[in-house]
């Protein structure tokens, strides 16, 4: 197992505040790395520190075998990394390719070197129909598109993703988000992203959930949902007076809401045996998968409550 960035006990303070208080954790090379938190929870203070734009407290933080903060090792990390924050950073008055092109001279690519990737990353997210207009005529999603293709122009080995996919309509997010998985899986580029749409966080290998400085859970996708949600299984009875005797002699616990009545299952399997019994009494029924959003809800209540 090959590490593309290692954590260790990262701080930074602001005076008496402390944003981010002492987190540890791991991303693997050519992985898809999910960040998750409510605002303020310091995830882009992280990030901003990784990408070497803001000074940690302490902690030891490696970037692509590179040690933060170590004697001339910090140029290094930039030019292995892409960074993609939320606001936009590319020139107005320039076409999208120039402005792509001046970026990639910043990094001394040749010529050669230079055309080759900006065919790359024209191809992965589909410049063509764009790359002769200026930046600032374009809309939300095209702006997005170009602000990945200028972090990938060097061709990185880690790609950080400060919430891409914030503000867009749901067929350009889902566009950026497609040409993004892609990348990842066809390239081995490892991606680093921090999101608030939870459908994107539950393909990542591995997610890491931040609150108020502290990770609070990390793990897979189906790890964290398999410790912190549940399924369950929505009934509508064809005569709910009967279907609330069954439910009542069985024991079964539930909720009703608009005569849909809703129980917690142990397992999806069990869903099975339940049906059989209930079938004489039932119109339709639905089964609902725990999904990312329950995990995210459970976890901030728990802290909550903790």
């Amino acid at each position: 197992m090959t590490l593309a960035i290692e954590v260790e006990n990262l701080c930074k303070q602001y005076g008496e505040h402390q944003a981010v208080k002492g987190i540890s954790f791991t991303v693997e090379q050519g992985t898809l790395f999910a960040f998750l938190g409510a605002n303020g929870a310091g995830k882009s203070t992280t990030i901003e520190i990784l990408c070497t734009l803001l000074k940690k407290s302490s902690g030891q933080v490696t970037i692509n075998g590179f040690t933060l903060d170590a004697s001339n090792q910090n140029a290094d990390i930039r030019k292995s990394i892409g960074v993609v924050f939320q606001q936009n950073l590319l020139d107005e008055r320039l076409t999208v390719r120039e402005n792509i092109l001046h970026r990639g001279r910043t990094y001394g690519l040749s010529k050669k070197q230079l055309a080759e990737n900006y065919q790359f990353v024209s191809t992965y997210l589909h410049l063509e129909d764009i790359d002769k207009h200026k930046y600032g005529t374009l809309s939300g999603g095209q702006k997005r598109r170009a602000d990945i293709a200028r972090a990938l122009i060097h061709r990185p080995q880690i790609l950080f993703l400060d919430e891409p996919t914030t503000g867009l309509d749901p067929q350009t997010r889902q566009f950026v988000w497609q040409a993004i998985k892609q990348l990842q899986l066809e390239t081995n580029m490892t991606v680093f992203l921090t999101t608030h749409y939870m459908e994107e966080a539950a393909v990542a290998h591995q997610v890491v959930v931040l609150k108020q400085g502290k990770i609070v859970a990390q793990g897979t996708p189906d790890a964290l949902k398999t410790k912190y949600t549940y399924d369950s299984m929505a009934l509508v009875f064809k005569h709910p007076i009967d279907g609330v005797k069954w439910l009542e002699e069985l024991a079964i616990p539930y909720t009703e809401k608009q005569n849909i009545y809703t129980i917690r299952l142990d397992s999806t399997l069990e869903a099975l045996s339940l049906l059989k019994k209930a079938e004489p009494l039932i119109s339709s029924f639905e089964v609902i998968k725990g999904s990312m959003d329950d995990v995210f809800i459970h976890i901030m209540a728990e802290e909550d409550v903790a």
